[in-house]
């Protein structure tokens, strides 16, 4: 007698890019740990709420890289889920804000507390599926921005070397 799968189980693809693995990755789990990434508590008297991360990342140097791995578990997620490249990137430079701003000691934990970078790629994330492939004018200004941010740090550099070689050359 011939084996009888259920719907969406009969080959590798459907749906997302690899389905036997997407049991792991259900909404549930997924809503889940981004609740328990960056909202599980509540400072008492406050409605500020903050979460593991946040509690991590208090640790100097390691603790925001620990939190930013656990945190790349809904990226693998979106990944398997089939959401498209551009919400991929986004959702790396939302984690990747997360990590940069919040290894400054202090300062970086209240940013990470108020930034809650998993409630908003999970947010992404859903949002994707619910409506594939249908992209708004922010995704695109966001990742633009990103971008021309990305290039000024990246400029900065070579624009303060030049600066001090013309300087220096102007003065002999």
């Amino acid at each position: 007698m011939p084996e009888v799968l259920p719907p969406g189980r009969a080959g590798l693809r459907s749906g997302g890019r690899f389905a036997p693995g997407s049991a792991v990755f259900r909404d549930e789990n997924l809503d889940l740990l981004a609740h328990v990434l960056d909202d599980c508590f509540r400072i008492p008297g406050t409605q500020i709420r903050f979460g593991i991360d946040g509690i991590i990342g208090l640790a100097p140097g390691i603790g925001d890289v620990l939190a930013g791995l656990a945190s790349c578990v809904l990226l693998l997620a979106a990944w398997v889920r089939g959401v498209p490249y551009v919400t991929l990137v986004r959702m790396l430079v939302n984690l990747g804000i997360g990590i940069v701003v919040g290894s400054i000691p202090l300062l970086g934990d209240a940013f990470d507390i108020a930034w809650k970078a998993n409630r908003r790629n999970y947010a992404l994330m859903t949002r994707q599926i619910a409506e594939p492939r249908r992209h708004t004018w922010r995704d695109w200004l966001f990742l633009l921005a990103m971008g021309a941010g990305m290039m000024l740090v990246l400029a900065t550099p070579v624009v303060v070397l030049a600066w001090i070689v013309h300087w220096l050359f102007a003065r002999a």
